[in-house]
C-alpha cells in the first residue's frame, strides 16, 4: 500500500511537474510572441517617422532649376546641379572678383556660388520654365564683394512683373563678403500664379528679374527653383556678427515702437534684421509618444514574466 502510495506520490509530482513545464513552454512562447510584435511595432512606427521626415524625392531632385550666375557648372553640397549661366555673352557681365574673398556664412564648398556674379547697367534676368502646378520657392544667392558700405548697390526684385524684394542692399543686410539669401516662396494652381498676396495670369515661364536701381547696378550670384515649402530650404550658417540671442530679439522685439495701426518704426540708421531663410526645426520638438509607447508596454510584459519565470 505504501509502495503503491509511493508510487502515485511519484506519479502526481511527476504530473505536476510537466504541468509546470508546460505552462513555462507556453508563457515562453507568448512572450516570445509578444516581443516580437512589440518589436515590429516599433519598426513600422520608425519606419513610418522616417519615411515622413526624409522619405519623399530628395532636395535635389526637388530642383527643377538652377544657375551660377557669372560662373560654370557647379554642384552643391546638397546634390543641387547649378548650371553654367546660361546669359554669358547675351546680356551683362559676369565677374569673379570675389574669388579673391572667403565668404563668409557659406560651406568652403558652395563658396564659388557667391563669389561670382552677373551684373548689368539695366534691368535684366532669366527666364525659368515652369510646367508643373504646385508649391515653389525661389531661391536667390547674394554676396557684397566689392562695395564696403551700404547705399552703394541698391535695387529691386520682381517675378513675372510682381515686385518681391524691394530696395535691396546687400551690404546693409548681412556686410562685406558674407553670404545672403533671398527666399521667395510662390504657387502656380489653374493658370494663376500667386505671390506675396498678389496675383497674375501664369503662361508657363517664370522671369525672374533684378531691377535697376539708383545705387549702381542690379546683380546676382546664383539662383534656383524648386518645389516645396520654406521649411524644405537649406539653411546658411550664422552670422558671423550676430548671436543667436540678438537674432531673435531683432526678429521679434525690433526697436523703434509702433506707428498707428501697428506697424513698427525703423529708426534711422538701423540694420535690416538678416535674412537668410527660414529657422532650423527643431529636431527633438516633435511629439514621439508614439514610440514611447509600444516600448514601455514591451518592459511592462516582459520584465513580469520573466519573474515568474524565474519563481518556476
Amino acid at each position: 500500500m505504501h509502495r503503491l502510495s509511493g508510487c502515485y506520490m511519484r506519479a502526481g509530482t511527476d504530473a505536476v511537474s510537466v504541468s509546470r513545464t508546460g505552462l513555462c513552454v507556453a508563457m515562453q512562447r507568448v512572450t516570445a510572441q509578444l516581443v516580437a510584435g512589440l518589436v515590429a511595432a516599433v519598426l513600422s512606427l520608425l519606419a513610418e517617422q522616417c519615411w515622413a521626415d526624409g522619405g519623399g524625392p530628395s532636395l535635389a531632385e526637388r530642383v527643377i532649376w538652377a544657375v551660377n550666375a557669372g560662373g560654370d557648372a557647379h554642384v552643391d553640397v546638397h546634390g543641387i546641379h547649378f548650371k553654367k549661366d546660361p546669359l554669358e555673352g547675351k546680356i551683362g557681365k559676369a565677374s569673379d572678383y570675389g574669388m579673391r574673398l572667403p565668404i563668409l556664412r557659406s560651406s568652403p564648398e558652395d563658396q564659388i556660388l557667391y563669389q561670382t556674379e552677373r551684373y548689368n547697367e539695366d534691368t535684366f534676368g532669366y527666364d525659368i520654365p515652369i510646367r508643373e502646378e504646385g508649391d515653389y520657392i525661389l531661391v536667390m544667392k547674394y554676396a557684397e564683394v566689392y562695395f564696403a558700405q551700404s547705399q552703394q548697390k541698391v535695387f529691386d526684385v520682381r517675378l513675372n512683373g510682381h515686385v518681391v524684394v524691394k530696395d535691396l542692399d546687400i551690404f546693409e543686410r548681412v556686410g562685406h563678403s558674407t553670404a545672403h539669401d533671398e527666399i521667395v516662396p510662390f504657387s502656380i494652381r489653374r493658370g494663376k500664379l500667386s505671390v506675396q498676396d498678389e496675383v497674375s495670369t501664369f503662361n508657363g515661364k517664370l522671369a525672374v528679374e533684378f531691377v535697376k536701381g539708383y545705387y549702381d547696378n542690379p546683380k546676382i550670384c546664383a539662383l534656383y527653383v524648386m518645389k516645396g515649402t520654406l521649411e524644405d530650404v537649406p539653411k546658411l550658417q550664422p552670422h558671423p556678427g550676430l548671436k543667436p540671442e540678438e537674432e531673435d530679439e531683432e526678429e521679434e522685439d525690433g526697436e523703434g515702437g509702433e506707428e498707428p495701426g501697428g506697424k513698427k518704426k525703423v529708426p534711422a540708421g538701423s540694420k535690416y534684421k538678416v535674412q537668410s531663410g527660414p529657422r532650423t526645426p527643431n529636431p527633438y520638438a516633435a511629439d514621439n509618444s508614439s514610440l514611447m509607447f509600444p516600448i514601455l508596454v514591451a518592459f511592462g510584459v516582459f520584465i513580469p514574466t520573466l519573474f515568474c519565470l524565474c519563481r518556476l
